[in-house]
Order: C-alpha cells, then sequence, then structure tokens
C-alpha cells in the first residue's frame, strides 16, 4: 500500500548474511549417546541473498495509481556438519555421514496500489514462490515400519524443488497528520510437495511456507525524525512438517501403528510453535546533507523447546534478538546508495536426545546460533 507514495524507481540490493550454528552433546548420565558427544560447528557461514524491486506510476487506469514488481530471497543458508566422529560409533552427526540441510527460498511478487482517499491507500500482491533443498546424512532415519514410511526418500536424494503462490495484503492509513497505521497479511504459500523427500516431511512431502500478518505505526516527532513500531505474528502451525512434535516418531512402532513415521500427515516434524515478533525503529533524516541514518531492535520468540532440540540440530532457528542500523545516502538527484549491518547475539536452547532406539534420553543437547550481516544496495529514480 505504500507504493502510492513511492517515485518511479528501480532498487538492487545484495546482503552478505553470516549465521554461526553449533551443538553441543553430552555428556549423559550414564551409556553410550546417538549424537556423538562434544561441540560441533556447521561450516559454509557465508551466504549472499539478493533482492531487486520496481515500481512505476500509471495514468489512466482506476483501479490502481501504482504497479510493482520484486524479487526477495525469503531464505537462503543451510546447516553442514561435516563428517565427526567424536566417540565410538559410524562417523556423522547422525551417524550416517557429512549431514545438514540446504533450503533457499524465492519470492517473485507482482503488486498494485491505490490511494482510495485522502491518507488511506491498499495493495495487494500475487506471489511466485519457489523453493529448493538438499538434505543429506539423515540414513539413520530410514528402514519400515519405521522411522519412516518411505525410506528412499528421506535423505541423499540430492536437489529437489518446489513450486507455489499465495497472495499479500495492505493498507496504509494517515491517522492523524504526523502518524500513519500500516497492515498487512500475507496468505500461506500453497507449495508443490518435495518428492524427493516426501518419505522425511510430513504429508509426503508437503512444505507450505506459512503465513503472517503484521501491524505496525510511524510517528513523525519532528519534521525529519520518525519513530515506527511494529506487531507481527507467524503462524509456523500451519505447516504439519515444520509444527509438527519431533516426539510424534514414538507413535511409529509398526504394521498398525504408523500415524508418527516420517512422511505421514501426522509424521514428526521440527515442532515449530507459531511465534510473535515485536519491532521498534528510528528514522533520521538530513543528518548531514543527503543522508539519511535509521536504527531498529526486533525480539523474537524462539519457536523451538526443549522437546525438538536433536531433530533442530538440523535448523537451529532459535535466536531471539535482532540490532539493525543503516542508511541511504543521496548520490545524486537519480541515485542513492543504502547501507544496514545486523548483530543478532547467541541464544541457545538445551533439550535431550529423543527416547528412539539407539538413542539416550538422558544426554543432553544444547543448540547454540547467532547472526551477522551486511547489506549495500542502490536506488535509481526513473522519473523527475
Amino acid at each position: 500500500a505504500g507504493l502510492v507514495n513511492v517515485d518511479d524507481q528501480v532498487a538492487i540490493s545484495a546482503s552478505i548474511f553470516s549465521p554461526r550454528r553449533k551443538f553441543t552433546s553430552g555428556p549423559p548420565l550414564a551409556g553410550p549417546t546417538f549424537i556423538p558427544q562434544g561441540t560441533v560447528k556447521s561450516k559454509s557461514n557465508y551466504f549472499v541473498i539478493p533482492n531487486m524491486a520496481y515500481s512505476q506510476r500509471v495514468e489512466g487506469i482506476p483501479l490502481f495509481d501504482v504497479i510493482g514488481l520484486s524479487v526477495s530471497g525469503n531464505g537462503g543458508m543451510n546447516t553442514d556438519y561435516r563428517n565427526v566422529n567424536l566417540d565410538p560409533g559410524p562417523n556423522g552427526v547422525f551417524r550416517a555421514g557429512k549431514s545438514g540441510v540446504n533450503l533457499e527460498q524465492m519470492l517473485i511478487q507482482a503488486t498494485v496500489a491505490k490511494q482510495v482517499t485522502s491518507g488511506i491507500s491498499v495493495g495487494v500482491g500475487a506471489i511466485l514462490a519457489r523453493q529448493v533443498i538438499h538434505i543429506k546424512g539423515l540414513g539413520s532415519f530410514t528402514g519400515v515400519p519405521g522411522p519412516s514410511v518411505n525410506p528412499s526418500a528421506v535423505t541423499n536424494q540430492g536437489t529437489d524443488d518446489s513450486w507455489g503462490f499465495g497472495l499479500r495484503f495492505g493498507l496504509e492509513a494517515a491517522v492523524t497528520s504526523n502518524a500513519r497505521l500500516g497492515i498487512t497479511g500475507t496468505t500461506p504459500m500453497w507449495m508443490s510437495e518435495f518428492d524427493k523427500y516426501a518419505g522425511l516431511f510430513a504429508e509426503q512431502g508437503d512444505f507450505d511456507i506459512p503465513p503472517s500478518l503484521q501491524i505496525g505505526l510511524a510517528v513523525d516527532v519532528t519534521p525529519n525524525v520518525t519513530i515506527m513500531a511494529d506487531f507481527k505474528r507467524i503462524w509456523y502451525g500451519y505447516t504439519n512438517s515444520v509444527s509438527n512434535p519431533s516426539t510424534n516418531i514414538f507413535n511409529c512402532t509398526g504394521p498398525g501403528n504408523l500415524a508418527g513415521c516420517l512422511g505421514q500427515t501426522t509424521g514428526a516434524g521440527f515442532g515449530w510453535d507459531d511465534i510473535n515478533v515485536y519491532k521498534v525503529g528510528i528514522e533520521a533524516r538530513d543528518v548531514a546533507p543527503g543522508l539519511t541514518l535509521r536504527a531498529g531492535y526486533a525480539y523474537s520468540e524462539n519457536p523451538i523447546g526443549p522437546r525438538d532440540v536433536m531433530f533442530n540440530i538440523l535448523a537451529p532457528g532459535i535466536v531471539k534478538h535482532h540490532i539493525a542500523a543503516g542508511g541511504t545516502y543521496k548520490m545524486s538527484d537519480s541515485l542513492d546508495l543504502e547501507f544496514a549491518a545486523l548483530y543478532v547475539p547467541e541464544n541457545t536452547v538445551r533439550g535431550f536426545e529423543l527416547g528412539i532406539p539407539g538413542a539416550n534420553p538422558t544426554n543432553p543437547i544444547e543448540l547454540a546460533m547467532k547472526q551477522y550481516e551486511v547489506t549495500f544496495g542502490i536506488v535509481y529514480h526513473l522519473g523527475e
């Protein structure tokens, strides 16, 4: 909806994203463990995430005032645990060689926006989504009757892709002369299944991108300073492969009792909970000629609890605090340079191995993650 306040422009940026992931296993109260004891760090610590956007005002079309197109990376990182052998037994974090998951998500959004009356604008975007995934090192979770009902589609099947679509809606309203309210909602991205990994993900490879809702307020406290606050809700529970508890695997015990087996609708998943995200920010314009500076902080609830740490060695999305700063420098009437940096301090979650055959439910596992990111971009203004 805010596109009605943007001139004709092209924006291109790229982020260098560096998530640092590790886990520590042991010591158990007694007995051998399934997860090798010690601390293991994920490799492949740097990822490039590109983004671009284009907006164009239109004349003579009553249904909308602006059209926009954006291409953004919604994800693009992995875990990469090399062939470790920290205690006697088969090599690998999951006793099946090198392990990890590589998930990339790209969203292509076509948007139209219209100012419906003074101070109120609306927008709607149609989104084409593509996902790519590659999983390795989970050979210990194959087998019939369990833990998977489709052992040939659990791991080491190469790269698989998934296509889907969704919608995004937005509204921006001037509630006073110096305050604006924004609301945006995104439907689920209804995706095709990952057929090569139908024996791992619930619902035979289903991996829809979950829906979300965001509400924000921006207040101009002076002509050159704006403060902002946002609330966002993400419903991970919509996607069974993400939200089903990993403990569902206890219900995979043999013929006639396969409900919790990997690949089933109620099969074991990563146990991610729905979360809330709270954000505050400030923007100061004309700090120096042509220079705008910004800073922000976001708190995100952790979707992963102690129950599910063993499965989430593969996907330790547990960070909470996000501290960001950046700005824009106007190099000329038609060209802006944009820059930003993000620091996410380390957060940890501690739990135990699942009590499945061969594992040790007295063995503690602690996940840890922190993140760094820098972004550089340009904005080229097409009109006057």
